[in-house]
């Protein structure tokens, strides 16, 4: 299958998919932005579709799972993926082990200031001042670090390594003795929750908790395991093989583990860990296939854009540049479906927000900027 004349212009030694996976996995968070998932939900559409289909962007209430609940997981793995890629292309040319870490610190350190500053700059509304620590930088900063401390070990000690992780969360929120604190799967009743009444002061009201950095720091660990796999002189047919049985053996055994302990995204359980683990290698294996073994490429130059600048354009999304764009197109939705009702002007503005947003990404790729860390 002829090649599109794009792929000229991406830098060799890079896998594509991988690319091309954290595009539409960054692509899913931005959305968000631009107010488009609220939109499917309004009132007019009950009973639609497009209001059932809405519902699986919204984080679920408690015991539960929904699309929207596995996007941080996407990434989060994803990025474990890439960190294999980055850090073992470091190695291999000859970068010590003490740069690689410090490059790993101030790599984490950013993050975590970022995922600060994004608060400071659009702060969520009644949010306190702490709650920046729940959100998706600073569980990727932390993560990140974790993951690169164990980069050395084998595949066997890094599996382990992060079902201890998984394990130590199990543990506490069974055996936690607090009275009030010891219902493990009871939102705002559990050990998470006293850990941030502890630390700062209070809870979170929707029953999201600051520990969840724990456990989610094995998406990391996952995804430079299978990275090395991916980088590993292997057939592709074989890695291909070992994503899919992977993949389906996590989500089933999530699965199967919800009658003991409940698929909960907003504390991080184990089980939802391993079902969203699943998925994760599941569409990894998807985008594999698509796009590095039968070479369907000619409609990805988007998400490939977006996924080689994902940072920035999560850090401007979040930090006012959707609102912008929105509001530079919003007259012109007025003007062109102001005719058809509010729901159509709003869908025509978000819509018309999420293609400036990826024309800006467009634009760096085709000048070449890549904004890392």
């Amino acid at each position: 299958m002829k090649n599109p004349n794009w792929l000229s212009e991406v830098p060799s030694g890079r896998l594509l998919s991988l690319d091309i996976y954290r595009g539409f996995a960054m692509l899913f968070l931005i959305v968000e932005t631009t107010g488009l998932y609220d939109l499917m939900l309004s009132p007019s559409l009950q009973g639609t579709l497009i209001h059932t289909i809405g519902n699986q962007f919204q984080h679920h209430p408690w015991h539960g799972l929904t699309l929207w609940d596995m996007g941080q997981s996407f990434f989060m793995f994803i990025s474990g993926v890439a960190m294999a890629f980055s850090y073992g292309n470091r190695l291999e040319r000859g970068t010590s082990w003490g740069k690689c870490f410090q490059h790993a610190e101030v790599r984490a350190l950013a993050l975590f200031l970022l995922g600060w500053a994004l608060y400071i700059v659009n702060p969520p509304e009644g949010a306190p001042g702490w709650a920046f620590l729940l959100d998706i930088l600073p569980t990727l900063a932390f993560g990140s670090l974790a993951a690169f401390l164990v980069f050395r070990w084998s595949a066997v000690w890094q599996i382990a390594f992060s079902g201890a992780l998984l394990l130590m969360a199990e543990l506490l929120y069974r055996l936690w003795p607090v009275e009030s604190f010891n219902q493990p799967f009871v939102a705002g009743h559990n050990f998470g929750s006293y850990l941030d009444i502890k630390l700062w002061g209070s809870s979170n009201p929707e029953g999201w908790v600051t520990f969840n950095m724990i456990p989610s720091a094995a998406y990391l660990i996952w995804g430079t395991v299978i990275g090395k796999m991916m980088k590993a002189d292997i057939t592709p047919g074989k890695k291909l093989k070992i994503l899919i049985i992977t993949g389906l053996a996590a989500a089933l055994f999530g699965l199967a583990l919800d009658p003991i302990t409940p698929i909960i995204k907003k504390i991080s359980t184990s089980s939802f860990m391993l079902v969203s683990l699943g998925f994760s290698l599941l569409f990894l294996a998807l985008a594999y296939w698509v796009v590095d073994i039968i070479k369907f490429r000619r409609l990805f130059l988007i998400p490939l854009a977006v996924g080689m600048n994902p940072l920035f354009i999560y850090l401007f999304a979040r930090s006012g540049g959707a609102d912008w764009f929105s509001n530079l197109v919003s007259p012109f939705s007025e003007a062109i479906l102001g005719w058809a009702g509010d729901c159509w002007v709003q869908a025509g503005t978000a819509l018309g927000c999420l293609s400036l947003m990826c024309i800006l990404c467009y634009f760096m790729f085709k000048r070449k900027i890549i904004v890392n860390l």
